[in-house]
């Protein structure tokens, strides 16, 4: 299977702190990828280098073979970022909103259509699309903010904590949302703190801490490597 993904060796240093030490793994065409770690473990620091918002320091990113250091322009064209701690202008409403970040995004009118379209149907909101994002809850607000980010169909979607916050009907929505993308072929790399949700969305799960990647497999392989009865169970071991 062709790899949409392949981290190689990657560093980032803030000053004196190693904030990756080299790591390295792929992620295959179609599957859902988890990054999991405790805090400051250089989750969002991965996630922001893949997506062309940092540079390394060392090693590189290839995303279906193009280097994230030599052509960021280019991974640009083909990825999606949604950081946890996205926005929405909250004096438009959400189908004024969506229609704006198409125009960013698409190379004509016709294709501007298609990308509302197809983000309103992700939201899931109908009318609601019409009221200001001011009156939205945060799992409406999350579900716009999603909806934008793979509108454009990228090859890799890239989301950090995609349900924070949310109450389980809003999480469940998403992550079914999350799942039927990945069955339509794109790549989903994701990071969460709710082992739930990763046992639950992803394929395979890699767990990193200090900056060093220290176990890489599918939930089930993990847990029977381990004696866990749940992934939960195998981050508080292997993060200790």
């Amino acid at each position: 299977m062709e790899k949409a993904l392949v981290v190689e060796n990657l560093k980032k240093n803030y000053g004196n702190l190693e904030a990756l030490k080299g790591i390295s793994f792929d992620v295959s065409q179609g599957e859902i990828f988890a990054l999991i770690g405790p805090n400051g473990a250089g989750k969002t620091t991965t996630l922001r280098i893949i997506a062309t918002i940092l540079k390394s320091d060392g090693g590189d990113v290839y995303v279906y073979g193009t280097s994230v250091k030599n052509h960021p322009e280019k991974i640009r064209s083909i990825i999606s970022y949604l950081p946890e701690e996205a926005g929405a202008y909250k004096n438009l409403t959400g189908i004024e909103y969506l229609r704006f970040m198409a125009s960013l995004f698409a190379p004509d009118k016709k294709t501007s259509e298609e990308y509302v379209e197809t983000a309103s149907q992700i939201t899931g909101l109908g009318d609601r699309l019409k009221n200001k994002i001011s009156t939205y809850s945060k799992g409406m607000t999350r579900k716009l903010l999603l909806a934008r980010a793979v509108m454009t169909n990228p090859k890799l979607a890239i989301l950090d904590e995609p349900t924070s916050g949310l109450d389980v009907i809003n999480a469940l929505e998403i992550r079914k949302t999350i799942k039927s993308l990945a069955k339509s072929g794109m790549t989903v790399l994701v990071s969460s703190h709710n082992m739930l949700e990763i046992e639950y969305l992803c394929d395979r799960v890699a767990i990193i801490n200090k900056g060093t990647i220290l176990e890489t497999g599918t939930t089930d392989e993990l847990k029977k490597k381990f004696g866990a009865q749940n992934i939960e169970e195998v981050f508080a071991e292997v993060a200790k």
